[in-house]
């Protein structure tokens, strides 16, 4: 695992220079051999809903308690399927932490072995709360998404209400580590305001707090597990996922972790996720566009763009490896690792 710190004003050389727009082209990033979590698996049952991974139509229902993924609706099936599912129409599929996990790619290569580890949610998925589940779609492809999620200079002034606002901390300090699957982008401010949110809703009465953010990104499916955590305070892990649709389309059910936090803000927490996502689709929706197609200028950034730079690098990677061939994980690449100490869910 490779690690790199940004403090102040040092940055990476080679993350430094501006490059030209065209040199990256996410509208042709479209990596197989990946397990999407396309549906809260509470959210399925015996009547199918429909959902899409790369414009590739999946239908979802229950079969005697058992959930199908199927390129058909139940009773319709005599059309010509695609190499997703070999020609039988059913693509393989799993229930994990809540989810339905559908397998895009060759279909003799799906491994539930690949399936992230979510450490602070139950595998079987029981027990977790309805309300603790929420659904938003953006205006923007996948890969835009996580880049603004892991930029980490839009939260504090524009979701300031929730994670605290902008003003004079002590420190800031960023580093991450990555993998040729994997990136985890950490971010520890010391003296961060509190937010309003945790004081109304939390009972947090100091007037700032130490603030640890680990996001863990997982580079073929855009699954993005992350741990927030507040002192004085509490931790608000949670795991969101940017399966994409299609080219100006992503979709994100979220899973908040929250048994340690208050009962008010237990509750009412994930349902802030219907105010920042729209807040943060507000930001893609014009973006998208000009991200998808290059005009030749420069791309600027500064010291805080690090790891979205590195994610667009190794997802160029990973894509000009899948052009050549080659769908396997390499040997850095273990994306059922314990997270617990990549979280920092221990220390």
């Amino acid at each position: 695992m490779r690690r790199e710190i940004i403090l102040e004003n040092v940055v990476e050389p080679v993350l430094r220079r501006s490059r030209p727009q065209d040199e990256w082209r996410p509208m042709e990033i479209d990596l197989h051999d990946t397990w999407f979590p396309l549906a809260h698996a509470n959210h399925v049952n015996s009547t199918p809903i429909r959902r899409a991974m790369h414009r590739q139509t999946v239908f979802l229902w229950r079969d005697r308690g058992h959930a199908v993924a199927a390129e058909y609706l139940p009773g319709q099936k005599n059309k010509t399927f695609s190499s997703f599912t070999a020609g039988s129409g059913c693509y393989p599929s799993c229930e994990y932490f809540g989810y339905i996990w559908v397998w895009y790619g060759n279909p003799e290569n799906a491994d539930e072995d690949l399936i992230p580890d979510v450490p602070f949610l139950p595998r079987d998925g029981r027990g977790i709360p309805e309300y603790m589940r929420t659904s938003v779609r953006f205006d923007g492809n996948s890969l835009l998404s996580v880049e603004n999620l892991l930029d980490l200079t839009h939260a504090d002034f524009l979701h300031g209400e929730v994670v605290g606002g902008e003003g004079e901390a002590e420190s800031d300090e960023i580093s991450f580590d990555h993998t040729s699957e994997t990136l985890t982008r950490v971010r520890h401010v010391v003296g961060k305001p509190v937010s309003p949110v945790m004081r109304w809703l939390g009972g947090v009465r100091a007037k700032y707090q130490e603030f640890r953010s680990t996001l863990h990104v997982h580079l073929r499916s855009n699954v993005c597990i992350s741990y927030p955590r507040f002192r004085p305070g509490f931790d608000i892990p949670n795991i969101q996922t940017f399966v994409p649709s299609g080219p100006y389309r992503s979709r994100v059910d979220q899973i908040f972790s929250l048994g340690a936090a208050p009962t008010p803000f237990r509750q009412l927490m994930p349902r802030l996720a219907y105010v920042v996502g729209p807040q943060d689709n507000a930001v893609v929706r014009p973006q998208n566009p000009r991200y998808r197609n290059a005009e030749g200028r420069a791309d600027q950034h500064s010291r805080f763009d690090a790891p979205g730079v590195r994610y667009r690098y190794l997802m160029k990677k990973l894509w000009e490896r899948q052009q050549a061939g080659d769908y396997s994980y390499l040997a850095d690449a273990k994306p059922t690792t314990d997270l617990r100490q990549v979280l920092g869910i221990d220390n």
